[in-house]
C-alpha cells in the first residue's frame, strides 16, 4: 500500500515541476518582449512624426525581438515597392533573451532552500523551458505577420528553437557545475573561449581606433540621420545595439577574409576593391577608404595572432605532463572550436539589408571560419609545443649541485710535510717504518693486522728470549725499561709537537717501540742481536 501511495505522488511532483519549467519559459519569452515593447512605445511616443498608432509600435517591437534570436525580417513599406529582407541581428539585443532563457533553466534545477521539492531531469528541464518559450514565439510570429516588419518563416522555423534550446542547455549546464568531459575537452574549450575572447577584444579596439580617426565623417552621418532628439536618442540606442557586431567586423578584417560591402565590393587588410553600397549610418563611417592597404590596414593581422598566440599558450600549459601527440590533437580541437565560434558570430554579425547589391552585407560566415581555424592551427599548435617543452625543462635551481671541494688545511699539510721529512731520515739511518694501519693498543704496542699474523708469529722471539734488548743504543745497561710513550720521563714535550703535530706530544716520530726520546740522536742504531739457538735434544 504504501509503494502504491507513494508512486502516483512522485509522478505528480514531477509532472508540477515540469509545469513550471514551462511556465518559467513563458515568463522568460514575456520579458523580453515586454522590454523591447517599452523601448519602442517610448520612442514612438517622444517622436513628433509618429505613425500608424501604438499598434504599429507593437509591430515593430514583436520584429525586432524575432530581430535578436537570428530570424530574418520582411520590409514591405520600401520605396520600390517590392519587399527587402533584413537580416543584420543586432547583437547588443540577443544578450537580452539569451540570459532569461539561461536563468530559467538554471533556477529549474536549482534546489533553493527547501532541497525536498521534486525536479526534473536536466534534459526534461530543458525540453520544458524551451517548449514553453517557443509557444510565445510561435504567437509573436503570427502577430508579425500583419504587421510592417513580417518575419521570415523559414529562418523562424530554423534559428529561433536554435538559439532558444542553446540557451537552456547552457543554464542546466551552469545548474549543474558546468560539467566537462574528460580533461583534452576541458581544455580545449577554455583554450577556444580565450582565443575568442582575445580575437573579438582586439577587433574592437581596432574598430574604435578607426571610428575615432573618421570620427569627423561619423558625427556628419549621426547628425544626417535625425535633427531632433527623440531621433537621435533613437539613432543612438541602434548603434550602441551594434556595437558587438562592428567587433566581429573588426575581427573579421584582421582574420583576412574581410567583408563585404554589397555584393561588388570586398574590404581587406590588402585594400577595398570594388563600389561598396554603403548606406549612411554612424558605424559605417569607420570604413577603410578605397584603394590599396597601407601598413595601418596590416597592422590588424596582429590581432588574430595574438588570439592564436593565447590559445596555444592555454594548451601548453595544461600539457606539461603529456604526450607531444596530446597536446598537438588538444590545440586542433582548440583551434576547431575556435573557429565555429567565430563561423557562428560573422554569420550573425551580416546578413542581408536588402535586394540585388545589398543581399551580402558583412563577414562571410564560413571564409572567417576557415580562417580563424587556419591561424588557430598554424601558429597555436606552434606555440602549444614550445610552451609545454619550456614547461617541462628543469629549472637551474632545481638542478643537482656539486659541492665544490674544499681548501686543505694548512696545519695538515705541514703535518704531512714533517712526517714525510721524518719517515725519510728515518728510511736514510735504517730506522723501520711507520706502524702498519691497524693502529696501537692501549699499552702503546702496535697492534698487528690479520693478514700479517704469520709474519708476526715468524718474528716473535723464541721462549725465554728477552722482548727488549738490554743493550741497545741510546740506552744505558741500567735504565729503566721502556714502558711506553706516555710513561716515559725522559719524555721531551717540546719535540713531541714538531714530530707529530695531530698526536700524541711523547710518541715515537719513527715507530720504533724501542725509541727513548733523549736530547740527542744516537750515532748508529744497533739492532739487538739475534737469539740464541734452541738446545739441541
Amino acid at each position: 500500500m504504501t509503494h502504491v501511495t507513494e508512486h502516483p505522488l512522485v509522478q505528480g511532483g514531477r509532472s508540477a515541476a515540469l509545469a513550471t519549467a514551462c511556465v518559467r519559459g513563458g515568463v522568460a519569452a514575456g520579458l523580453g518582449l515586454g522590454a523591447l515593447a517599452v523601448l519602442v512605445v517610448a520612442a514612438w511616443i517622444s517622436s513628433p512624426y509618429s505613425d500608424g498608432g501604438p499598434v504599429g509600435a507593437l509591430h515593430v517591437a514583436a520584429g525586432i525581438w524575432l530581430l535578436a534570436h537570428g530570424v530574418d525580417l520582411v520590409r514591405t513599406d520600401t520605396l520600390s515597392g517590392l519587399p527587402a529582407p533584413l537580416g543584420i541581428v543586432p547583437m547588443l539585443l540577443t544578450a537580452l533573451p539569451v540570459w532569461l532563457v539561461h536563468r530559467a533553466a538554471r533556477d529549474t534545477l536549482d534546489p533553493g532552500d527547501d532541497g525536498g521539492r521534486p525536479r526534473p531531469s536536466p534534459g526534461g528541464a530543458v525540453a520544458a523551458v524551451a517548449g514553453g518559450y517557443l509557444l510565445v514565439a510561435a504567437a509573436v510570429v503570427v502577430y508579425s505577420e500583419s504587421g510592417p516588419l513580417p518575419a521570415d518563416l523559414i529562418t523562424a522555423g530554423l534559428w529561433l528553437p536554435a538559439v532558444v534550446t542553446g540557451a537552456a542547455g547552457a543554464g542546466a549546464w551552469t545548474a549543474l557545475g558546468r560539467p566537462l568531459p574528460g580533461r583534452q575537452t576541458a581544455t580545449a574549450l577554455r583554450a577556444a573561449g580565450l582565443g575568442l575572447v582575445t580575437l573579438l577584444g582586439g577587433g574592437a579596439v581596432a574598430a574604435a581606433v578607426s571610428l575615432a580617426w573618421h570620427a569627423g565623417r561619423a558625427q556628419a552621418s549621426f547628425e544626417g540621420l535625425a535633427g531632433e532628439w527623440s531621433g537621435r536618442v533613437t539613432v543612438l540606442l541602434l548603434v550602441l545595439a551594434l556595437l558587438p557586431n562592428t567587433a566581429v567586423w573588426g575581427a573579421a578584417y584582421g582574420l583576412g577574409p574581410g567583408f563585404t560591402l554589397g555584393t561588388g565590393a570586398l574590404a581587406t587588410p590588402l585594400g577595398l576593391v570594388g563600389d561598396p553600397a554603403v548606406p549612411p549610418f554612424p558605424l559605417l563611417a569607420a570604413l577603410p577608404a578605397e584603394g590599396r592597404g597601407t601598413w595601418v590596414h596590416w597592422v590588424t593581422a596582429a590581432v588574430p595572432l595574438a588570439a592564436a598566440l593565447v590559445l596555444g599558450r592555454r594548451v601548453g600549459r595544461a600539457a606539461r605532463t603529456w604526450a607531444a601527440r596530446e597536446a598537438v590533437l588538444t590545440a586542433l580541437g582548440a583551434a576547431g572550436g575556435y573557429g565555429a565560434a567565430v563561423a557562428v558570430l560573422a554569420g550573425a554579425a551580416g546578413g542581408p539589408l536588402g535586394t540585388g547589391r545589398l543581399s551580402a552585407f558583412g563577414p562571410v560566415w564560413w571564409q572567417a571560419g576557415a580562417a580563424a581555424v587556419l591561424w588557430g592551427a598554424c601558429a597555436g599548435v606552434p606555440v602549444a609545443l614550445g610552451v609545454r617543452a619550456w614547461g617541462r625543462r628543469v629549472p637551474r635551481s632545481e638542478r643537482p649541485r656539486t659541492a665544490p671541494p674544499h681548501a686543505p688545511n694548512p696545519l695538515v699539510v705541514f703535518g704531512a710535510a714533517v712526517s714525510a721529512a721524518f719517515g725519510a731520515v728515518g728510511a736514510v739511518i735504517g730506522v723501520p717504518a711507520a706502524a702498519p694501519p691497524g693502529g696501537t693498543e692501549g699499552d702503546g704496542r702496535t697492534a698487528v693486522a690479520p693478514e700479517a699474523a704469520p709474519e708476526a708469529a715468524q718474528a716473535a722471539p723464541a721462549p725465554g728470549a728477552s722482548a727488549v734488548p738490554e743493550a741497545a743504543a741510546g740506552q744505558s745497561p741500567g735504565s729503566p725499561p721502556y714502558s711506553g710513550p706516555h710513561t716515559s720521563p725522559h719524555a721531551d714535550p717540546y719535540t713531541g709537537p714538531v714530530a707529530d703535530p695531530f698526536g700524541d706530544s711523547f710518541s715515537d716520530p719513527f715507530g720504533d717501540p724501542g725509541y727513548e726520546p733523549y736530547d740527542y740522536l744516537p750515532a748508529a742504531w744497533e739492532p739487538a742481536p739475534p737469539p740464541p739457538p734452541p738446545p739441541v735434544e
